[in-house]
């Protein structure tokens, strides 16, 4: 699965993307972030208030109780607003 990272996510995390192989367990966006943060500071920082992040998987807004299964991207950013 690739992830891809965006904004201040991109920054406090320092990588714009990686490429991981989540545990069976892994089931929603959720879990992927939380899964993440178990293992790194940085994941830790940028993924501590839910509230301000947003994700896309396989390019398709979805909240952060969506499914992973199956998912070849996941991205993770901040709340976008446009005019």
């Amino acid at each position: 699965m690739e992830l891809l990272y965006f904004a201040w996510v991109r920054e406090t995390v320092g990588l714009g993307h990686q490429q991981v192989t989540p545990p069976d367990h892994v089931a929603t966006v959720a879990d992927l972030l939380d899964w993440l943060a178990a293992d790194s500071d940085a994941h830790r920082a940028a993924f501590a208030d839910r509230a301000r992040l947003r994700a896309a998987v396989d390019q398709q807004f979805l909240p952060l109780d969506a499914s992973v299964a199956g998912a070849r991207e996941v991205a993770i950013f901040p709340p976008v607003t446009g005019g």
